[in-house]
């Protein structure tokens, strides 16, 4: 089921829903410039036969309100937006799930609407600023992206003609899957083709990197966290490598740190069965009224 959903200051968010009505909702947020559809469609349906799935596309991406430099916002505004998508479908508590920015906004709704969460689930991501020192896991040692990507990045915003900026994303994604699972050039270049389509342009959105970043240096709350909270370590991550997930893990006291074996920053045909299984597992034990810390 596609709808969209009054977000406030005038923006509107795609939505969509998989899976029966009566199952326990599943809220997918997504990272930085993505829309609902980086959450790919074969993920959605093994997680839809569990859960209600909830994916939508952010504000400035796919199909929803494009207006910041009308209407600018803070990068934490949207953590409010995924409290109105589940306002707006009535859904009172949900499990929910965030990779890359959305790992962050995640944090930010574990932070001010605990009781709206049945449980959350992390990765490709890292702590919010201003987490309490860690005295095995030195924030100052966490290692950056990978060159590689730096690289891509500052070409990013590059005039391109359809069939280079295709090129372009594909290789991207070439370098965020890591160099262990298989990749497909296929498999992304059709998702950037059906991307470009549900937005209808090419274009990239620049909105969230521009957005101000103010807000977020709430690392040392998370100490308080009691939502179950299972944080992936991605170990292939070339934006967020070991030691990020593990050290999120430990500055959330409800937080499981689990491996998924040669998953990096990206969502491919390979990811799919270990992440889902990883996220199920987690959901399940929540659902059966179960500890994951």
């Amino acid at each position: 089921m596609e709808t969209f959903v009054e977000a406030g200051d005038g923006y509107r968010l795609w939505v969509e829903t998989a899976g029966e009505d009566d199952l326990p909702p599943l809220l997918l947020v997504m990272g930085a410039g993505a829309s609902g559809l980086g959450w790919p469609d074969a993920l959605v349906a093994r997680l839809a036969r569990h859960h209600r799935v909830i994916r939508y596309d952010h504000r400035d991406t796919g199909r929803s309100t494009r207006a910041f430099h009308e209407r600018p916002y803070a990068v934490r505004d949207l953590a409010g937006d995924a409290v109105a998508v589940l306002d707006a479908l009535s859904v009172d508590r949900a499990h929910v799930a965030g990779m890359s920015m959305g790992g962050y906004l995640v944090q930010l709704l574990l932070l001010d609407h605990p009781r709206r969460l049945l449980s959350a689930a992390l990765w490709g991501t890292s702590v919010l600023g201003g987490a309490r020192p860690d005295p095995e896991i030195r924030d100052e040692d966490l290692p950056g992206p990978d060159p590689r990507l730096l690289a891509m990045w500052e070409q990013m915003g590059q005039e391109r003609d359809q069939e280079a900026e295709l090129e372009w994303r594909v290789e991207h994604w070439r370098l965020l899957n890591g160099d262990v699972l298989p990749f497909d050039a296929q498999e992304f270049g059709d998702l950037e083709r059906r991307v470009a389509a549900h937005s209808g342009t090419w274009r990239q959105p620049s909105a969230h990197a521009l957005a101000d970043q103010s807000g977020m240096e709430r690392g040392e709350e998370l100490a308080r966290v009691t939502v179950p909270t299972l944080v992936v370590d991605a170990p292939e991550d070339p934006i967020t490598p070991p030691p990020h997930a593990a050290r999120l893990a430990r500055a959330i006291p409800s937080a499981r740190l689990v491996t998924v074996p040669g998953l990096g920053h990206a969502l491919g045909s390979a990811a799919v069965p270990p992440l889902a299984d990883a996220i199920l597992a987690h959901t399940r034990s929540v659902d059966a009224g179960g500890r994951t810390s």
